[in-house]
């Protein structure tokens, strides 16, 4: 007989992670810890503790989610030494929770203390100097906001241009979903897929943002990989599994921003999962809806009964979609191949 799916062996998947943004992977502590210091150094700085502002019994829906970025956790980690001191304690936090490969995504911006290139170089710098990049592989992707102007769109594609030779693999167009006209965003694409960068698009997340019109748009920037894909028309479902386009699933998401109706049972993982795309689990903001990658496995696991080889099989899949060489991607098949032959001798 299988042995079940537990927290234990989830946590042992070598698992790909695909869709994480970067600040939305700071967990309420390390923010705290930024917080704490920040204090110190101004007494009057008016940001709320964030064990407050993101306390685990807040609710988060389309209205407040983006705010919480916008409107504070951005000027929270404003200067070089947050940014720092954050994404160290977001690649520590992955690498523990047994990812193997790991793109990050993150949309360039500036403060009074650094230009978007400065963000830019001491992310990448910080990612270069993790000591664990033979245990987990780190890309960069970098995001271009529905906020942004054509013009700012362009100056993101340029910057992912510039530092492709330092990790930065692709680019995404994400943030709040009821803003923006995505047609503006051509020529930005356009560009990006000119000198070979990956794209990502987030699609379909609210009604509002899942016109016809608008999907067909999206899919005319001929994007490798789509995240969330929840409110689809089949007609346009049946283009995404014509290109068996990688899915980026964010389940404990989708659930507790209500971005879906009812609870993990309810999401659409199943019906994705029958179209034969490679189909990847990912976190999406693990500090914001506390749950780690190997949480999502297990839920998915309980919630479709799925067994541990299915979910090595999805580990399998996901390596398809990465944006990284073959050689990573051999890498990665070794190691799902080890887990197999693990496990199969375990049962």
């Amino acid at each position: 007989m299988a042995k079940v799916v537990d927290a234990a062996f989830t946590k042992d998947l070598p698992k790909v992670e695909l869709h994480a943004h970067l600040t939305g992977s700071i967990t309420p502590h390390c923010l705290h810890q930024i917080w704490t210091q920040r204090r110190l150094e101004d007494p009057n700085m008016s940001l709320q503790d964030p064990l407050e502002a993101m306390s685990r019994d807040k609710s988060w829906d389309i209205m407040t989610f983006f705010p919480l970025f916008s409107k504070y956790i951005y000027e929270l980690c404003s200067t070089p030494a947050s940014i720092i001191y954050s994404t160290n304690a977001v690649l520590h936090d992955f690498k523990e929770d047994g990812v193997v490969y790991l793109e990050l995504r993150t949309t360039p911006r500036s403060s009074s203390s650094m230009s978007k290139d400065d963000y830019i170089t001491t992310t990448l710098s910080c990612i270069d100097r993790f000591p664990d990049l033979n245990v987990m592989a780190t890309y960069l992707i970098l995001s271009v906001d529905r906020r942004n102007s054509p013009e700012e769109a362009i100056e993101v594609v340029d910057l992912a241009i510039r530092y492709r030779s330092r990790g930065v693999v692709g680019v995404d167009l994400c943030g709040d979903p009821s803003k923006g006209d995505v047609s503006t965003f051509k020529e930005a694409f356009h560009k990006a897929k000119l000198y070979g960068l990956k794209i990502s698009l987030h699609f379909a997340e609210i009604p509002a943002s899942s016109s016809l019109l608008e999907l067909s748009t999206l899919l005319s920037f001929q994007p490798d990989r789509l995240g969330h894909v929840i409110h689809v028309p089949n007609e346009i479902k049946d283009q995404v599994e014509d290109r068996k386009l990688g899915l980026e699933l964010c389940v404990s998401c989708n659930v507790k921003a209500k971005l879906i109706e009812g609870g993990v049972i309810d999401h659409h993982f199943v019906s994705w999962v029958k179209t034969g795309c490679p189909v990847i689990l990912c976190t999406d903001d693990v500090g914001v809806f506390d749950s780690t990658l190997s949480n999502e496995y297990l839920l998915i696991a309980q919630a479709f009964n799925l067994s541990r080889n299915d979910l090595i099989d999805l580990c399998d899949r996901a390596v398809e979609a990465i944006f990284g060489d073959k050689h990573q991607k051999q890498r990665l098949w070794a190691l799902i191949n080890d887990a197999r032959e693990k496990w199969m001798h375990t049962d």
